[in-house]
């Protein structure tokens, strides 16, 4: 496991510390982990608030959090460990690899019946399912439309399938825009992590376990929580009002996304969310993308990881939301472009994702700073806290610089 010991001192994080609190105290989080970088000395690490409110069991650094869509990050770097060896190019089509995806038709405008289409421009690339700019989508985040309906009525998502059943049943399914010309985030991710299991001849889950998991010591990350360290997994909340994220109100859900997920091996490996991980874990893996020290691919990989991949003016989207400008994509995550006003001026070229849950991670190549922060709320990937941590952790940094 990491070591979690602070190597550089002269940081005043008091205001993030108390924030967290305040979020705590109010009954909007159960608990937040968090460490910052500086370079790849540990500058920060804090635990406020419980792994489990109702048996009172303080929050510690080597609790184990339900990750969501940090796994895209440890899919992202196993398609590039692969890129790196030459096994195929960013702009392959991916019908060379996956046959079942060639042909794609695009819904159009305004489509109400799944089959009102047109023929594709131009393949998905591996490129494109790096920066969600395939097409694909994901049948979470848009309910009400006619690609959600389809994704959820052919079960799409079903961890009771593997990878390869889930390519046969998007052969069948349109695309939601011609590839590489808009955003929408979808199981691109998957499909990657499938991509990874073809070029590879491995399982998924051996790759990463072989090439990233252990040569960086990420002992508590998997798809899988072994029984001897089920006592560490942080219990689960959903909040009062899904609209209203800093409504008081916390609620129990452990059996989300699925009865007795995590506790048992299911037939997908889910290259966009399956995993678990642990804060000392997470650092391990952001760590080994910052220089100064060996890293886990590359410099020009990882440069290359980090740049937008999006045409000028495209920028990344959600139903309700719509588009967030300033943000791009790159191969690993968005991008800021231009800080909105909530983010602190230095975010300017942060690279960003994090899961559905609240576990969120940062690299500031321009700021020299890195960040994570892991708690257990439903829908709490754009919660509040999380804009309010990161930008207090920027004002504690160049306090010191």
């Amino acid at each position: 496991m990491e070591d979690m010991k602070v190597t550089a001192g002269g940081y005043d994080f008091g205001a993030a510390h108390a924030a967290m609190r305040r979020y705590v105290d109010g009954n909007i989080l159960s608990g937040v982990s968090s460490a910052v970088l500086v370079g790849r000395d540990l500058v920060d690490v804090n635990c406020v608030g419980w792994a489990d409110k109702e048996a009172q069991i303080p929050l510690r650094v080597d609790h184990i959090f339900r990750v969501f869509s940090n796994t895209k990050l440890i899919t992202s770097c196993a398609a590039l460990l692969l890129f790196e060896e030459g096994r195929f190019q960013l702009d392959d089509p991916i019908e060379k690899f996956i046959p079942q995806l060639a042909n794609r038709r695009v819904l159009r405008p305004d489509a109400t019946l799944l089959d009102d289409t047109e023929p594709a421009k131009g393949s998905i690339t591996i490129r494109h399912l790096l920066s969600h700019g395939s097409g694909l989508s994901y049948g979470l985040l848009d309910p009400g439309t006619t690609i959600f309906k389809a994704y959820n009525e052919r079960k799409v998502l079903n961890p009771a399938t593997t990878l390869a059943d889930m390519m046969d049943v998007l052969a069948d399914l349109p695309l939601v825009f011609h590839p590489g010309t808009s955003w929408e985030y979808s199981v691109a991710s998957d499909v990657t992590a499938r991509l990874v299991e073809i070029v590879s001849g491995q399982p998924f889950d051996a790759f990463i376990q072989a090439r990233i998991l252990d040569p960086l010591g990420m002992v508590d990350t998997g798809f899988v929580i072994p029984e001897q360290n089920r006592n560490r997994l942080a219990a689960y909340y959903a909040g009062a009002d899904i609209m209203e994220p800093m409504k008081p109100g916390l609620t129990r859900t452990d059996d989300a996304p699925y009865p007795g997920a995590y506790l048992r091996p299911v037939p997908r490996l889910n290259g966009g969310g399956g995993l678990v991980s642990t804060l000392p874990d997470m650092v391990a893996l952001i760590r080994s993308l910052l220089p100064g020290g060996p890293t886990l691919l590359k410099p020009d990989t990882i440069a290359l990881m980090m740049t937008n991949q999006l045409p000028d003016g495209v920028w990344i989207r959600f139903a309700r939301i719509g588009d967030l400008p300033g943000r791009g994509f790159a191969l690993a995550g968005a991008r800021i472009l231009q800080p909105s006003p909530f983010d602190h001026p230095d975010s300017v070229g942060e690279l960003y994702w994090g899961g559905i849950a609240g576990t969120q991670w940062w690299i500031s190549p321009e700021a020299n700073v890195a960040g994570l922060m892991m708690t257990q709320r439903q829908m709490a990937f754009t919660h509040p806290f999380a804009v309010e941590f990161k930008r207090l952790a920027y004002q504690a940094v160049k306090r010191k610089g």
